[in-house]
């Protein structure tokens, strides 16, 4: 696996909104809204942070467990999305972890923002009242960059997650390049990118791994990219 720097983000084009970065220790956000929310942002970011650091703690399975966590009542609101994304998609909780920061952190920034796009990583949260088109990053497939999905405003808000086996530090037991998922959820959505990526252990089983994917509860659409071949099943309008 190789890790790539987030150059990507230098891609982005748009005239109508503000761009700006908010980190915190492994926390990488980049935050597109209506003007500069750094601010609300920050702390948005350290009181999600918090909530799991010290949940954690407590529960030390939650961070290790390659496999699916009984729910938890007394949870905070962010791991018990992080518990029910990765029992919809049979993964451990953690691999749920970045698109539900980007999911809790974009739906904060609502109250003060009309649009929300946070990039986490390669896992989005957006509300847009303009069609997007969001590119694909698959590493060194050529079809990286060539591919976009377009998003319409009235589908929003949603999460639009991708694994891969070759870019970036996230485990995948697969060799996709990039397994892109559309959820309203963005934490579903990232577990369920991980899940449908460690499916896929050559070319042949993309259209396996497609109809494996819709099949899981709340996900959407699912894109798969394997080196030179792509495969797309369900509600993924390619521009």
């Amino acid at each position: 696996m190789e890790y790539v720097q987030r150059t990507y983000r230098n891609l982005v084009q748009d005239n109508f909104l503000k761009s700006f970065h908010v980190c915190e220790e492994q926390t990488d956000l980049f935050i597109q809204a209506d003007h500069d929310l750094t601010g609300p942002a920050n702390s948005s970011v350290h009181l999600h942070r918090v909530s799991l650091k010290n949940y954690i703690l407590t529960h030390p399975r939650f961070l290790t467990s390659l496999n699916p966590l009984p729910d938890d009542p007394l949870a905070p609101p962010i791991v018990k999305a992080m518990l029910q994304a990765s029992r919809l998609a049979g993964v451990g909780p953690m691999a749920a972890v970045a698109g539900a920061m980007a999911e809790f952190v974009g739906k904060n920034l609502l109250k003060h923002s009309l649009n929300v796009i946070i990039e986490n990583g390669g896992d989005l949260y957006l509300k847009a009242t303009r069609a997007l088109n969001i590119a694909v990053f698959a590493g060194k497939s050529p079809l990286s960059y060539r591919v976009a999905l377009k998003i319409r405003p009235e589908d929003t808000p949603l999460g639009i997650c991708t694994s891969s086996a070759t870019v970036g530090h996230s485990l995948s037991l697969g060799i996709a390049d990039a397994v892109c998922v559309k959820a309203k959820s963005a934490a579903l959505a990232d577990a369920a990118a991980t899940a449908i990526g460690n499916t896929v252990q050559n070319q042949r089983e993309i259209k396996k791994a497609l109809e494996a994917g819709r099949k899981i509860q709340g996900v959407l659409g699912v894109l798969i990219i394997v080196e030179k071949s792509m495969g797309v099943i369900g509600n993924m309008e390619l521009n």
